[in-house]
Order: structure tokens, then sequence, then C-alpha cells
């Protein structure tokens, strides 16, 4: 272990024992001498080497992919459809399904995958990996790691970075070979920005994942990290909502709840005529956003409250903003809130109503077994669920695969019929056709504790005091298109604001990422989710400090495990803010520097060692390279920045002005 110094408050004596490590001479390449700190002026620069940007919405339950050449920004240009659909399903995305060989080689996504694992032979399917609704593992993992492993359908384990690496490389293709047909030429990954969505309340280690899987699938590299962002859903929306016309959105204070949206209306029909050579026909995958703020804006004012409500389908997730003009810019005034409460929810309740009816025993055999077979029982679900409706009266049939039928007879040595009549289940009958005929109310069932726990949610960030007197509720996200949760949402918030719907609301974040690549600095302010600092000795102040955190060191008496607080939860901070600290090395021969990160959600902390502390990441500063003919006492100052959507550092090595590599790492610390 190396000590090495703290330099806080001019205190430059102030040392701080860390796993900085002396690495000597590594052999690290020196870096080269346009490593430099860019101004502003090299950014804009920068930004416009790029001809294109590129937006993924990488979904739990459907993705797809949306792109604004740079010199035509208000157009938005939808992914071309590929082959395949379900009936009673319309989208333009695609299922977020991954399909490998046996030797676990990617071979499809999508559709795709979906139908070629669904027609194998089920003797053959056990062999292949298959991997549906895998985004929320990102969510559900606390100790998420490059080497975090994801289940596939008949069991057997991959790494989460392969799989997520695969899908991201699977779109980067399909995108790059669109963009080549219409240009006429091959279209290089080089002019492409990317930009991929994320819930805004993941952490830093899911953004981070999300990063690095995109490097691997060769869309960034750690050399130029700016070729990809990191947008948040709920902002993505917020910020294509801004552009909205009237007869884009559906007021939900005004009008019946509508279901999904008629693929006629995508394109809406109130611009000039002038524009109408964009639009090929009724059903045209480009969409113009107006370059002034939308109408619906024109009754905001400065300071103006509203709240984005992503609800998709793994997680709901949610933020709110303010409008500042002129230029129509987003502050956030309280930090993204959320949670599990997707569309997912939905079917694991009709999975629990299986067990109940069929055993518990019995449908977790027919998931191994036979799981191209439980694939296909989703899916007719699926269908059923978008048809549920409040003022629904007839019932809704589910076809249950002939395998369901046939397997469970085996098993049970009785029929699918009389599990039912036995189960005492009586709003879901069996029809003579086959099927599940279940009631509307047993349908509405399925989705009440979702619904509940998204209005609870809302309920208490409501009942916060920056969030008084908001305007307007948009509902965004493949869920809001359920009339159910549109009801809900009404019902319980019409009173306090407008809740408006775009009207193809399941591509509205997907058009609104596309915005933020082409303007990432559209939202000015965000509010930090959590607590950051490091721990530090300070100076032992009796009656201040606990006794047991005393250390003496060279007759000098430290405090131990003092937070050195970076910036505070729920606090403001202005895009491109920075925190300032400077560290020194212990030694002149020390070449690295490593300094550990610690996270609260309380914001008052005092102690590294108090509860709900953890520690969350590294910064590490890598001083090879650098001029070694400094003064012995070398300073280090160390820029954060809080207000984008990933927390980034640069750092300079004061006495030459040169940049430090460093690195803030919350993956492998």
């Amino acid at each position: 272990m190396k000590n090495f110094c703290l330099l806080l408050d001019a205190v430059s004596t102030s040392a701080y024992s860390s796993p900085a490590k002396s690495l000597g001479d590594p052999g690290i390449t020196p870096l080269s001498p346009s490593h430099i700190v860019k101004d502003s002026d090299a950014d804009v620069a920068v930004e416009q080497l790029f001809l294109v940007v590129v937006a993924i919405d990488f979904g739990t339950t459907s993705s797809g992919y949306a792109y604004s050449f740079t010199k035509e920004p208000e157009c938005i240009h939808v992914m071309r459809r590929w082959e395949g659909g379900d009936p009673g399903v319309s989208t333009q995305k695609t299922p977020t399904t991954i399909l490998l060989t046996p030797e676990r080689k990617f071979h499809s996504f999508g559709y795709a995958a979906r139908d070629f694992y669904h027609d194998l032979d089920p003797n053959e399917s056990k062999h292949w990996l298959y991997f549906e609704k895998f985004k929320m593992k990102l969510h559900t993992t606390g100790n998420l790691t490059m080497e975090t492993d994801l289940t596939a359908a008949n069991g057997k384990k991959v790494k989460a970075l392969e799989i997520f690496a695969y899908a991201l490389q699977f779109f980067k293709e399909q995108a790059l070979k669109e963009l080549s047909d219409q240009a006429g030429s091959d279209f290089e990954n080089s002019e492409v920005r990317w930009v991929i969505t994320v819930p805004a309340i993941w952490k830093q280690p899911a953004k981070q994942f999300m990063r690095q899987a995109a490097y691997k699938a060769g869309m960034a590299t750690p050399e130029n990290p700016e070729q990809l962002i990191i947008a948040l859903e709920p902002e993505a929306a917020s910020i294509y909502c801004r552009k909205l016309r009237l007869h884009q959105m559906i007021d939900l204070s005004s009008r019946a709840p509508v279901n999904g949206y008629s693929p006629s209306d995508t394109t809406g029909t109130g611009f000039t005529q002038a524009k109408e050579h964009v639009r090929r026909n009724r059903q045209s995958r480009t969409f113009l956003v107006e370059n002034v703020i939308g109408e619906i804006w024109s009754e905001l004012e400065e300071g103006d409250r509203y709240i984005v409500v992503d609800s998709g389908g793994g997680t709901v997730d949610m933020t709110v903003h303010q409008i500042r003009l002129p230029e129509g810019h987003l502050k956030e005034l309280y930090k993204a809130t959320g949670g599990p409460y997707g569309s997912l929810g939905v079917d694991y309740e009709f999975e629990k109503l299986l067990c109940k009816i069929f055993g518990e025993d019995f449908i977790e055999q027919f998931k191994i077994k036979r799981p191209a077979a439980w694939v296909d029982l989703m899916i007719a679900f699926e269908s059923r669920k978008r048809a549920a409706a409040p003022d629904r009266t007839n019932p809704l049939n589910i076809t249950l695969p002939f395998s369901f039928i046939d397997y469970y007879k085996k098993f049970r040595g009785h029929s699918v019929e009389h599990a039912l009549r036995k189960s005492n289940v009586d709003f879901v009958k069996w029809s003579s056709q086959g099927m599940l005929r279940m009631s509307p109310d047993a349908m509405n069932a399925l989705f009440k504790p979702t619904i509940d726990q998204i209005v609870q949610h809302l309920s208490d960030v409501f009942d916060k005091p920056e969030v008084t007197s908001v305007k307007f509720l948009f509902l965004v996200g493949g869920f809001a298109e359920s009339p159910l949760l549109q009801q809900a949402v009404q019902s319980a918030f019409g009173s306090r604001c407008r809740v408006i719907i775009p009207q193809d609301v399941g591509l509205t974040i997907l058009k609104g990422a596309v915005l933020f690549g082409l303007d990432p600095a559209v939202i000015k302010v965000r509010r930090s989710p959590l607590t950051y600092g490091v721990g530090v000795l300070n100076r032992f102040v009796e009656g201040k400090h606990p006794p047991e955190k005393l250390l003496i060191k060279d007759g000098t008496r430290w405090c131990t495990d003092v937070f050195d607080k970076f910036i505070s939860a729920d606090q403001s901070v202005a895009l491109g803010e920075t925190v300032t600290r400077s560290y020194t090395p212990a030694k002149p021969s020390q070449l690295v520097i490593v300094i550990n990160i610690y996270s609260s959600e309380q914001e008052n902390v005092s102690f590294i060692t108090e509860s709900g502390v953890k520690k969350c990441g590294t910064l590490r500063l890598d001083l090879t390279g650098t001029d070694a003919s400094v003064p012995n006492r070398r300073e280090i100052k160390t820029l954060m920045q809080f207000g984008d959507t990933e927390i980034k550092a640069i750092a300079i090595d004061v006495a030459t002005s040169k940049s430090v590599k460093v690195g803030i790492d919350f993956l492998n610390y």
C-alpha cells in the first residue's frame, strides 16, 4: 500500500491511505501531446464530423432505431420494418429477443430469432440459447460486473456483456445497411453518432455496462467516447414532447382513452404543403419535427413544470422538468424516480394464475421442457393483454399451444379442462376450441397490482414540494398504450394536471433520443440521484470528531474515514459544472493513484463507515507518460462532472498543464 496526499481546503499536509499502487513502469504507452483538454471551440468542430445521429431504444420487450441527418435535423426517420409481426400487435419496433446457436454464436434477433426458435424440433431447440426480456437483469442485479451472467430459456448461462454486445451489433449493422442503401454507397461507422437509451433510474454501473457493450459491438471506442451518448428514457421523451403539435397527441382530460395508435395517424396532417414531398405516403417512416417549440408549449410560461412518466415493459421511471424560455431548455426539478413496474408485471400475474390452475410444479417443468411452446403461449397472451380495456364486456380468448395440452395430460394424467373445473378459478373457463376464456374482470385483475404501484409511486412524487403546480403529465412508453393504465392515471391525477399521450406513444423515446443526439445540451440542469464523495483524513477536532476515529501519525492527530462530499442527493447540477479536487502522489515514482468513490441515498453524510454508505467505484489517475522532471510535490487537479447522463472526469498536471489519463469505474472496482 502506498500513501498519497489529498489537498483539500488548502491543507497541503493532509495524507490519506488508499489502495493506490505504485506500479513502477508497467510499460503503458505514453500519452501523445494531443491529449490536451479540449476547449469548447474544439468540441464544436468534433460535433460537425458526424453526418447522422442514430438512436437505439433498447427496450425490455421491444427495441428499434431511428436516425436523422445532421443537415436535416427536422426529419426523423424510423427504421424500416423487417419481416415478422404478431396478430393483434401493431408496432414499428421488433421484440428484444436473441437466439444463439448451440455453439453460442449469434444467430438472429427479434421476430427472426423468435420464429426460428419456435420452428425448431423440441429436441433440437433444447440446445439453442434463446433470450428475452433480459434488459431487466441490469436493473435488478445489485453487484453488476462485466462477469454477470444471463440465463437462456433452456437454463444455460452466457455472459450478459456478450448478449448485449450482440444485440447492439445487430442494430449497428441494420442501421449502417439502411444508411448505405439510402446513400447509395457504404456508410462508415465513424460518420455516425450513436445514442443508446437507458432508464433514468438505472445506477452508474448499468450505464457503464451499456457503454462497454457498445464498445464491444464496435460502435465507439474508449479513445473516442464522444461518439456514443447514453440518453435517459424519460428525458428523451420530454425533449420530443416539447415539439408536439395538437393533432399529434391525445388529451385524456377531454377524450376517451385510445388504445395505441393507427399507423395512418403516425405522421399527422398539419404540416405545411412545402414539406409534403418528404412524406411518400400516409405510412411514411419519416417524422417531421418543428424546429420551433410545439403548440402545447405555447400554453407554457417561463418556469412552468411538467412530469414525464415513461412506462415500458420492465421499468416505469419519471422525471419532473421545468421549461426555460426562450430557447425551451429544460431543467430537472426532482431526481428521477421509478421502479420495476413495467408491463412485465402483468405477464407475471398471468403466470401466477396459470400456476394456480395447473400447479407451479407443472408450469416450471413445462418452461424447461417445452421452452418454445412457453414463448408461444406468452405471445398469445400479449395480443390479448393489448385488447384489455376498462369498458370491455366480451371475454378474451387465449389459445393454449397443443404441446401444453398434451404435456399436461402426460404430466398429470388428466385433461386441461379437468384442471380448470377443479381449480375454483371461476373467471377463467375452457372453450371447446382449445382456448382459455378469460372474463374482462379477470384480465383487468392481472393489471391491477402493476397499475396500483405506478399510481402509488406517482402520488408520492406529486406530494414532493418541488412537484407542486405541475401543468402537464405526459404518459409515454409502450405500456402507455394500455387504456387501463390511461384511465387509472387520468382518474388519479386528472384533477391536478392535464394528462397527455403522444399519438405514436411507443416511438416517443426513440424520436426524442435522436433529438437529444442532435443537441445534447438541451437539458441544462439535472439532479444528482445519489450523494457521492471520497474518504479522507482531516485534522482531528476535539468535541467534533468521535474519539474512535482518532489516528496519530508522525505526532499529528487525524480523524479517519471522513466523507469528503462531491455532490448531494437531489442537488441541482448544471451541465458542464465541475467539482474540483487536487491529489498528490505519495512519492515521485508513483505512477497510479486509485481513489475509492462512495455513495449514499442520504443527503448528509459525515463518515464513509455510516450505514447506507457504499463503495461504488474508483477514480484512477494514470501518471505514466507524464513529465517526471516536474517538482517533487506534484499536484494533479481532477475535475468531475455530475450534470451529464454519465459521471465524467478530466485531470490536469498543474505544473505542466498537461492532461492526465483519468478513469471513473463503477463496474470493476
